[in-house]
């Protein structure tokens, strides 16, 4: 075979198909980014409704996790350019108006998350203040306000820095989840299988067990997320495949891809959300979901109200918990502040400069959006909000928007797409998608 002058046979090709060490980084780097602090969330989500509603989870998570991500790469697979983006994917497909919609659903996707984040580190911040270092109770407006301060000042002075520092975060904090869960096998009890009573399980209400799984499909879309990071994965693979393969090739090594940091990210996130099911309970779940406080800082509560004999190795944990927990998101709150800003200069580029970023200087437009994010989670950090609830309200239901319904419209509508159409799979991810948005009712009603 002659391939680009070079003659080839088809045992070179199929060694040059072979998995690449390439692959592998993009596998760990898919799953790292879903792994941050949104998942210190779910186990309390999961097990609010006890063993059965987390087993249905367990059978859901990597489904909604693969289907949902693989649809998000076709869609961006889907350009005639090698190196567009998701937005210039959009704007190819539908237009000026369908990118800048996309970056109006961009920034509200990342936005509630940092308020997300903002809630959570002080809350985090101040539980480990009391609880752990028994000192008085400090006033939650300053303290919201000193934490943002110090990171707006990390921020502005050493973005470069925090994000090589941030990046090298990911995988000990990953290992930390899976040191916690197997520390957290002697103390299990069997709690949660007493509770379990078949025969009386609610299945319609408030809290039945049609509405825990619902509300449950919305963690698990806020939690299992690497959507961030698939419009820079899907063009890193085009670029490098594109002059070898053609199109089928690279979509089926995505997928795999993708299968692959999906099974990754299902393992670990659910081992951790069942090693804190029976080493608390769903009360113990409830009661976390009251205090606004994500579980590793439950936990380190919960050994420090131990006896005096406790071991050094509880105590260990205790302080081990409380500090995963703050590094964990500090590491989600940066990440998300470079996405929200990004978000917000977009918005203010193309609405007050007609998408001319040379009108504006850059320094003023990221210190006005700078100014604008911080004042902004300071103020919904002062208000503590429940986090599940705006995790629920807000952040699963535009993520649900972009990971699942952009990519299921633009497949009805695109013909480079119209191989993907009539699939099950569609369907199922539909149905997630439109899940997850209706949520939103679950706190109007």
């Amino acid at each position: 075979m002659i391939l680009d002058g070079v003659i080839t046979n088809s045992e070179d090709k199929d060694s040059s198909k072979k998995w690449r060490k390439t692959d592998t980084t993009w596998t760990l780097g898919l799953f790292g980014t879903a792994i941050g602090a949104g998942v210190l969330f779910f186990p309390i989500r999961a097990g609010y409704g006890g063993l059965i509603p987390i087993l249905i989870m367990l059978v859901l998570a990597y489904p909604i996790a693969f289907f949902c991500h693989r649809g998000l790469a076709r869609l961006c697979l889907s350009s005639s350019r090698t190196s567009a983006d998701i937005t210039e994917t959009v704007e190819e497909h539908f237009g000026k108006m369908g990118g800048t919609v996309l970056t109006f659903l961009y920034f509200f996707a990342i936005c509630p998350l940092l308020w997300i984040y903002g809630v959570t580190i002080t809350n985090t911040f101040m539980t480990f203040w009391e609880h752990q270092l028994h000192f008085a109770p400090l006033n939650r407006g300053i303290v919201a306000l000193l934490l943002l301060l110090l990171m707006s000042f990390v921020i502005y002075f050493g973005k470069d820095l925090m994000v090589k520092v941030m990046s090298y975060l990911v995988f000990p904090f990953i290992a930390s989840l899976i040191i916690i869960s197997l520390s957290l096998i002697p103390y299990w009890n069997s709690s949660v299988i007493e509770q379990t009573n078949f025969s009386s399980i609610p299945v319609l209400g408030s809290d039945g067990l049609l509405v825990t799984i619902w509300l449950g499909i919305s963690i698990m879309v806020f939690s299992f997320n690497f959507s961030p990071i698939v419009s820079s994965f899907i063009v890193s693979k085009r670029e490098e495949y594109e002059n070898e393969f053609g199109r089928t090739f690279i979509e089926r090594r995505c997928s795999k891809i993708i299968s692959n940091a999906s099974m990754l990210m299902v393992a670990v996130v659910m081992f951790f959300a069942f090693s804190c099911l029976f080493t608390l309970s769903p009360q113990d779940m409830a009661e976390a979901k009251a205090q606004n406080i994500p579980v590793l800082s439950y936990l380190a509560n919960h050994f420090s109200s131990m006896t005096s004999h406790q071991s050094v190795f509880a105590t260990t944990l205790e302080y081990a918990a409380s500090i995963i927990a703050l590094v964990a998101i500090f590491k989600s709150f940066f990440g998300h502040y470079l996405g929200t800003l990004e978000g917000l200069n977009g918005l203010i580029v193309r609405s007050r400069y007609q998408g001319d970023k040379s009108k504006v200087s850059s320094k003023k437009l990221n210190m006005v959006s700078m100014l604008l994010i911080m004042g902004s989670t300071w103020l919904v950090s002062y208000i503590n909000p429940n986090i599940l609830d705006l995790i629920e309200a807000m952040g699963a239901p535009i993520i649900a928007a972009l990971l699942c319904l952009l990519p299921m419209y633009a497949i009805h509508k695109t013909p480079s797409l119209d191989k993907y159409k009539g699939k099950i799979s569609n369907v199922f991810v539909t149905a997630i998608g439109v899940l997850t948005i209706l949520s939103i009712a679950s706190k109007i009603f």
